[in-house]
């Protein structure tokens, strides 16, 4: 077989995992860079897990294909595929000191040997040792080879599985969420010791977490992902500066999300006021979703753009943490300055500190069935709706439920609600939240509320019948 020579070490193409009908990873195409350290940052249950477990080769995709320095191993089992993994949970070996349980993948391992009949031999003893003792060395602790796992903290314990997993020399290192059960202290330690060992290993990292201060920290490039689905993928600062969406503007550090409408290229509206910025490409007065770091908004300007009072400060060690209220809005706002808690400040944004994105949504477009007469399927329950003049619908039509965010009515009592779900993402819009709800058979609303909900939150959902409106499917 040809020596590889391309750039993409991993390729994954249009991979799709299903598990009891519930689809967890939805149609991910992905290209990884050798020696790249990437990582696959998102909530719990978004599906980076199950990716990871894909590529390791301990799940096998429902649909689509893996592909490692260019060959399929989508159908490979994990041990034949030149891949180590460090799991959450380290899985040493308690009954094994720190040498042997670095030992014991290398104890396996066989090496070409031309002088075999079989063409091949497992490592000598003084290979091994050497191999662990270098091992060890990457991972500060070449004195503890003699000793007892559980004699070790959970910092110690979690180099060792890094010490076993690199030991092997794979061509590419996974890692499920790692520092998670580390201190803080640990963890800020563990990440500088991984990008470390990352620049002087030389081979690719695929790392996941939940942590965007983590992945910021050590990546080359970020994967982001939501319900099973890749958002955007880039370098930090390029994920930061510009989001693609809401969800990660929302995901990655803090900002201040609000609704907006692009007046003209390089002109958007919001808080009342029309604000230049850098953006083109939308229509004009379309609806947009604005992003402003709180580190933009500049208090006391030369050319104020607007004002509002201050409501909240907070030291934050470097910089004081600003709420400033203006109308109904709520500003977040980073100065090194504080203020007077009810002082009115004068305020400016700078064109290159808004990013304008394209709205996720701007009205639920819930496709389904007409159930009976004036009767459509929402969930798993029939509501009633009130058709428009002329518009007749029968039995099994394919029609598409019209509902306005702020239409549907969230009660903590899912027994209240005509349907239930569970909460997954929310968003704050400056002077309400706009959450997804996924229902119980697996499609999803959106609601804008004045109530600040927790994400997996169960809750009920109540729509009146004026507020749905009922069209033909366009693509029945």
């Amino acid at each position: 077989m040809a020596k590889f020579t391309g750039e993409k070490i991993i390729e994954l193409k249009n991979i799709v995992k299903i598990y009891d009908k519930e689809k967890v990873v939805d149609d991910v195409s992905l290209s990884i860079k050798k020696g790249d350290f990437v990582t696959i940052l998102g909530p719990s249950g978004c599906g980076k897990t199950t990716l990871l477990r894909m590529i390791a080769g301990f799940e096998k995709p429902t649909a689509g294909e893996i592909y490692l320095e260019g060959v399929d191993v989508t159908k490979i089992p994990p041990y034949k595929r030149n891949i180590n993994t460090v799991f959450q949970k380290y899985a040493l070996f308690p009954h094994l000191n720190v040498f042997n349980n670095i030992a014991y993948g290398l104890k396996l391992k066989t090496v070409p040997d031309a002088n075999s009949k079989k063409g091949y031999r497992l490592l000598s003893q003084k290979e091994i040792a050497d191999k662990v003792n270098r091992a060890l060395k990457m991972v500060d602790l070449e004195e503890y080879g003699h000793r007892d796992i559980d004699s070790l903290s959970g910092g110690q314990q979690q180099r060792i599985a890094i010490a076993r997993a690199i030991v092997n020399e794979p061509k590419v290192l996974l890692l499920d969420e790692p520092l998670s059960a580390l201190d803080l202290k640990m963890r800020k330690e563990m990440q500088i010791e991984l990008r470390r060992l990352h620049k002087e290993l030389g081979i690719t990292f695929i790392y996941v977490t939940h942590d965007q201060e983590e992945a910021m920290t050590m990546s080359d490039t970020i994967v982001v992902m939501r319900d099973g689905e890749i958002q955007q993928v880039g370098t930090p600062k390029k994920i930061y500066d510009e989001p693609q969406n809401a969800y990660t503007a929302d995901f990655i550090g803090e900002s201040n999300i609000i609704s907006a409408k692009m007046i003209r290229d390089n002109l958007v509206e919001f808080f009342g006021f029309k604000f230049p910025c850098l953006d083109k490409g939308f229509k004009p007065n379309e609806p947009v979703d604005v992003v402003v770091r709180p580190e933009d908004v500049t208090i006391n300007p030369t050319k104020p753009q607007f004002e509002g009072v201050v409501m909240n400060s907070v030291f934050k060690g470097t910089f004081y943490d600003l709420t400033i209220v203006l109308d109904d809005y709520e500003l977040s706002v980073k100065d090194t300055k504080t203020y007077p808690i009810g002082e009115k400040v004068k305020m400016s944004i700078d064109p290159d500190g808004i990013h304008v994105m394209p709205k996720e949504a701007i009205t639920n477009e819930y496709e389904t069935v007409i159930t009976g007469e004036n009767t459509v399927a929402i969930g798993d329950t029939d509501f009633e709706f009130i058709p428009s003049k002329n518009q007749t619908f029968n039995k099994g039509d394919k029609v598409v439920a019209v509902i306005d965010f702020d239409k549907i009515e969230i009660t903590d009592n899912e027994e209240e609600g005509q349907i239930s779900g569970n909460i997954t993402d929310m968003i704050y819009k400056g002077k309400y939240y706009q959450v997804k709800i996924w229902l119980d058979n697996d499609t999803a609303l959106i609601v804008d509320t004045p109530y600040d909900w927790d994400t997996d939150d169960r809750v009920g959902l109540v729509i009146k019948k004026e507020d749905i409106k009922v069209r033909h499917d366009e693509k029945d």
